[in-house]
């Protein structure tokens, strides 16, 4: 274990650690590291606490439930401390509880109920004279959130109860939680509206209780199972179990697979039978709680400091399995990232054999150290692709064997880029590259590019598996005989679409630049590069390089002339760093790139792309809109689209930014308004609806 001074370093690095995971998991609701890693980590700073007394401190994560409450909500203190479950990973530790439990009430057999342990937010409902009253989050077991609001919006949540002695001052203790299906619809609405996505249901039910605004908690089909009480008076029930049927006679929901069992025999069956039907269960569980069944017998076996000595969590382990990576390769996604790729020797993970795992990307393989030839563990969860967790033992390890990411698009030959902020590495032959087609011709019509409506997901699959387009070029060329004889198309449809793509044949510079999904050029960006550049010839044509330079040797200019206190010299396109501009490069002097716009601008059948502003003018607009004001669009507007909002703003002289920050001037939010809207107001930032925005910039 190491001298004292070294164990004593290491507890110090543990609650470190395991407080900002608290912090993230409980107050940010954004995870770094999974279940397993937590609990790896709790587990060592509890066995160095146990081996050694004087490292134990008050304020040690060991002796905490979870996080303090958010400044946003008021603080609720709870009546009756919310603590958390101790944890089991093994059949020895489940019959060294059931040992206890036994020799503490010198009996021979223990009778408990068993439930499902739903992975979502713990919260307590008080009820007076029948009636809701407050609800709170967990928070750090003591003190939590007061969501009243938003719990009064979830309708599995019962706001008032039979009249009756135990209703009379009842606080009911339980889980909210998202469905898998709810969960998997929720983050579809989220990615159309450009919102967070979440990682887990977990994360969609804590993110959506903390929404400031409860309208939006409302169209979030959160669902709640009782699990508890905290406070019951005049209770009739002498179990556990009888508790629950009665919390399901007066109206809360409770677990359908919940059970009465005996001794530790009975335990492992009912752990058993739930890992077997786990995945087929509407929710997501993490394991299964086992609670002593007689509540008399819980209050004589009583409390450590954060947790019960009456019950436990069974937790289910991760399914990782060894195996011996037998090379590296590289794969090319949808959306030209490169993933390295482990081709593993055969192993049977989680009842299903694996011969392959991701490694993710090229930082993810230094930082596990993997090389081909080592033993590595793959774990596999539920549909999960499955991946490389870490290595159990090294190979061989010679230096030529060492992997690196090529230069090169292993596909199409293309050039690869990195750029700022990305872990990933992108193939820049976005318009040629094989691997990429779909993708690139589904980002090509979408209605922020080309805006080509009628060629769906559904139909870009016919027109690329039938090899009747290989391009965005070749879009225009198809006829309506050729369209007409697709699955789900008829003459009607084919005609449509082909109208839809006359419509296109005439665009603006800066769309028709975004369409080409060049890495790194968004929206904005492709609206720096129209202004500056004004046409497309004059874009190709760009010493890539050179401008590259020039910009940094102003940089330096500029530097030394504010210390002069003199005016900057204006730096050609200002916004685009160097990463994207080797990116823009690289993709536009790419001869198959260059060959697909050639054929996309072809007089004869291609896009006629209109020049934007000259570049003076557009200098002159881009002074004006540093002088605006800084906004920000979240949710969905009733009268105008994001795009429509968007020019509005800018047409006025105004920039329209994507995260909210300090500098942020406005946030314009809509139906469905998130997190950005939460951020808003915690910076005090104004907060506009669509007549606000309008008001403000005088259109009516």
């Amino acid at each position: 274990m190491g001298t004292p001074e070294q164990v004593r370093e290491r507890a110090e690095r543990l609650r470190k650690e395991l407080e900002h995971h608290n912090h993230r998991y409980y107050v940010l609701d954004d995870p770094e590291i999974n279940d397993a890693e937590y609990d790896r980590l709790f587990r060592e700073l509890v066995q160095l606490e146990q081996e050694h007394q004087e490292l134990r401190r008050p304020d040690s994560p060991t002796q905490r439930v979870g996080a303090p409450p958010l400044p946003e909500f008021a603080e609720v203190r709870h009546r009756a401390s919310m603590l958390s479950l101790s944890n089991a990973f093994g059949e020895d530790e489940v019959r060294a509880f059931d040992k206890r439990v036994r020799e503490a009430l010198d009996v021979e057999s223990v009778e408990y109920a068993a439930e499902p342990k739903f992975d979502g937010l713990a919260i307590s409902l008080s009820y007076r004279k029948g009636i809701f009253v407050q609800g709170a989050t967990r928070g750090d077991g003591a003190t939590g959130e007061d969501v009243t609001p938003n719990l009064r919006t979830v309708r599995a949540i019962p706001l008032r109860l039979p009249q009756a002695p135990d209703t009379e001052n009842l606080e009911v203790r339980g889980e909210v939680i998202f469905y898998k299906a709810d969960f998997a619809k929720l983050n579809a609405r989220q990615r159309e509206a450009e919102e967070k996505v979440f990682a887990n249901p977990r994360n969609a039910a804590a993110g959506s209780l903390r929404l400031l605004d409860s309208k939006i908690t409302a169209r979030r089909p959160l669902r709640f199972f009782a699990y508890g009480v905290g406070i019951s008076a005049e209770a009739g029930w002498k179990t556990h179990s009888e508790l629950l049927d009665r919390l399901n006679e007066i109206g809360f929901p409770v677990s359908r697979e919940r059970g009465v069992v005996q001794g530790v025999d009975g335990l492992m069956d009912f752990y058993r039978s739930m890992q077997a039907k786990r995945e087929k269960l509407p929710y997501a569980i993490d394991g299964v709680v086992y609670k002593v069944n007689r509540l008399d017998w819980q209050e004589k076996l009583g409390f450590v400091s954060r947790a019960p000595r009456f019950a436990i969590a069974h937790k289910y382990p991760a399914e990782e399995q060894a195996t011996e990576i037998l090379r590296i390769e590289i794969q090319v996604g949808r959306t030209g990232v490169l993933t390295p790729v482990a081709r593993l020797k055969p192993v049977e993970v989680g009842g299903v054999t694996v011969t392959n795992a991701t490694l993710h990307n090229e930082d993810d393989l230094r930082r596990k150290d993997v090389w081909a030839g080592d033993t590595v563990m793959v774990r596999r969860a539920g549909d999960v692709i499955p991946e490389v967790v870490g290595v159990r033992k090294k190979g061989s390890r010679r230096k030529e064997e060492r992997f690196s990411m090529p230069d090169k698009c292993p596909v199409c030959q293309s050039p690869v880029v990195r750029l700022p902020g990305e872990a990933a590495t992108r193939c820049t032959g976005g318009l040629y590259c094989r691997a990429q087609r779909k993708q690139a011709i589904i980002h090509f019509v979408g209605r922020r590019a080309m805006d080509i409506e009628g060629v769906g997901e559904k139909l870009v699959e016919q027109l690329v598996d039938r090899d009747m387009v290989e391009s965005p070029a070749d879009l225009y060329w198809l006829d309506e005989k050729s369209l007409a004889g697709l699955e789900r198309m008829a003459e009607k449809s084919a005609r449509n679409v082909l109208q839809s793509i006359q419509r296109s044949r005439s665009m603006d510079l800066q769309r028709f630049v975004f369409s080409l999904g060049i890495p790194g050029v968004g929206e904005e960006v492709a609206k720096i590069l129209a202004r500056h550049f004004g046409s497309l010839r004059s874009l190709l044509a760009a010493d890539w390089p050179a401008l590259a330079a020039e910009k940094e040797t102003l940089r330096k200019e500029n530097a030394k002339r504010k210390r002069k206190n003199e005016a900057p010299h204006e730096v050609p396109l200002e916004g685009v760093g160097p990463e994207i501009m080797d990116s823009i490069g690289k993709f536009v002097h790419e001869a198959h790139n260059r060959k697909v716009i050639a054929n996309l601008v072809d007089p004869a059948r291609g896009v006629l792309v209109r020049d934007a502003a000259t570049a003076g003018a557009a200098t002159e607009r881009g002074i004006r809109s540093r002088s605006g004001k800084t906004f920000v669009l979240t949710g969905t507007l009733p009268g105008m689209s994001r795009d429509e909002a968007r020019a509005l703003i800018e047409a006025r002289g105004h920039k329209v930014a994507d995260s909210v920050s300090r500098k942020t001037d406005y946030v314009v939010a809509g139906q469905e308004a998130g997190s950005k809207l939460a951020q808003a107001r915690a910076l005090g930032v104004a907060v506009l609806d669509e007549d606000g925005l309008k008001q403000l910039l005088g259109k009516r």
